[in-house]
């Protein structure tokens, strides 16, 4: 019996080697006979939670749009692992921070090693000096105090927010084509219909067209009522920024519709003639409007993470409740506060040799901007933005964005952004970004010219 039990066993004169474990054995005059009867594979079962999954991320059309981007970059790295791959699609910074501003975040790390210099959480809303310096360096004649400033760990966690504070109950209009993350955080806290797949859009969404047919400004007379208007410029991803006029109007169709306006200026520091830098150079703006801006690409310090958001204490909803104080409880509960660190950064930029070191790096991008809009213009393209920001808006018409996107990446080792990531009236343009090393700008250009000459 202790010779069955090996892993090789001799059954009527041969040798078996079976893995099956025997059901039963049972001996013979000259030998055993085992039997084998098959045993269903367990099936495992993965455990479920009895939490239902909230409907609204199931209504989110595919990923978001720059982590696909990012993986069909390193999805063309594994099929090119020798190709010098540029990236001028997500806008992230490139250039080195300026180091007046490096040397106060320095400073102050420093100090946190001190009993003198150190300190734990702070004001939600931020350090008192530096929404000093914010109220003063960009609202100095326009009557926004500091105690309207909240600092932030950057512009989008603002809009998200912004959305937490409104609730689900709203309506609101976004700019088309416009940054994904209005109408992304729209969809997830309920304020949307159903994506309309024939016209590629969310229902109880008012899209309000910009294009070069209407100089990349909404027709309000075409525009339905809506509780909250997105507003972003300069704008992301065409470019454009919108006039004093065209600012006027938009703040008056707020007034008249009884509409909160979230003016998004995170790239006002890029603006080169006399459009306005905040909304709140437009009179009136104080009652209707809220206003997001960033560091990020004032500073070139998209890691840092440091933004601020304005909220007049003019600002009131129907009842006459301030909408500065509901937005203060959600900071409160949601945020602790901004790294100190960045903080401190945060104050180095608003010094007199901080800000001028703000205008060096965005005026390298600039620069890039400006050759890029030149190469394609050059190969018959036409082409928006560039001028008033980091971001050139090219037409390919007829073609799909994402073709454009494919072909460019494929033929050039060049990362765009397709246009219809921003939305359906998107489709036919590509965005390049302007942040990149001078060396790869030039490069990428001179790929482009090879490609479409």
């Amino acid at each position: 019996m202790s010779s069955l039990m090996s892993s090789s066993s001799s059954f009527l004169g041969q040798t078996h080697f079976d893995s099956r474990t025997p059901n039963a054995c049972l001996p013979t005059k000259d030998s055993w006979i085992c039997k084998y009867v098959a045993t269903p594979a367990t099936e495992t079962t993965a455990h479920m939670t009895k939490v239902s999954r909230n409907a609204n991320m199931d209504k989110l059309q595919a990923g978001y749009l720059f982590p696909e981007i990012a993986r069909r970059r390193s999805a063309h790295m594994l099929k090119y692992p020798e190709a010098q791959v540029i990236s001028l699609g997500i806008g992230d910074t490139t250039e080195p921070i300026p180091e007046v501003i490096t040397s106060g975040m320095a400073k102050k790390a420093h100090a946190l090693s001190t009993l003198e210099g150190y300190s734990g959480y702070g004001a939600e809303q931020g350090e008192k000096q530096l929404r000093a310096a914010i109220a003063s360096t960009y609202y100095g004649d326009l009557s926004i105090e500091e105690s309207d400033i909240f600092v932030s760990d950057g512009a989008k966690s603002d809009i998200s927010r912004l959305q937490v504070m409104f609730g689900s109950n709203v309506t609101m209009a976004v700019q088309e084509p416009s940054y994904p993350a209005y109408v992304d955080s729209s969809v997830i806290l309920g304020q949307t219909g159903q994506f309309q797949k024939d016209v590629e859009k969310y229902g109880n969404i008012e899209y309000m067209k910009c294009n070069p047919e209407n100089g990349f400004f909404p027709d309000l007379s075409t525009v339905s009522r809506t509780d909250i208007i997105f507003f972003c410029s300069p704008n992301n991803p065409t470019g454009n920024a919108a006039t004093r006029e065209q600012l006027t109007r938009l703040v008056q169709f707020a007034k008249d519709n009884g509409s909160i306006l979230v003016y998004d200026s995170a790239y006002a520091m890029y603006i080169s003639d006399d459009s306005p830098r905040s909304i709140f150079e437009i009179p009136g703006a104080k009652e209707v409007a809220i206003e997001v801006s960033s560091f990020s690409k004032y500073a070139g310090s998209t890691g840092l993470a440091l933004g601020w958001t304005a909220v007049p204490k003019e600002l009131l909803y129907s009842d006459g409740f301030p909408v500065a104080k509901d937005f203060n409880r959600i900071v409160c509960t949601t945020f602790n506060v901004a790294s100190n660190i960045s903080q401190a950064g945060g104050l180095a930029c608003l010094s007199p040799e901080g800000l001028e070191a703000m205008h060096k790096v965005v005026g390298v991008y600039k620069e890039n901007a400006n050759i890029i809009m030149e190469a394609f213009t050059s190969l018959g393209f036409s082409v928006y933005g560039g001028k008033n920001a980091p971001y050139v808006w090219v037409h390919f018409p007829g073609q799909s964005s994402w073709d454009v996107f494919s072909e460019i990446l494929e033929k050039t080792h060049v990362v765009t952004t397709p246009g219809s990531g921003f939305g359906p009236a998107g489709d036919g343009f590509i965005r390049v970004s302007a942040f990149g090393h001078r060396g790869t700008v030039l490069e990428a250009c001179k790929r482009f010219k090879q490609l479409y000459k």
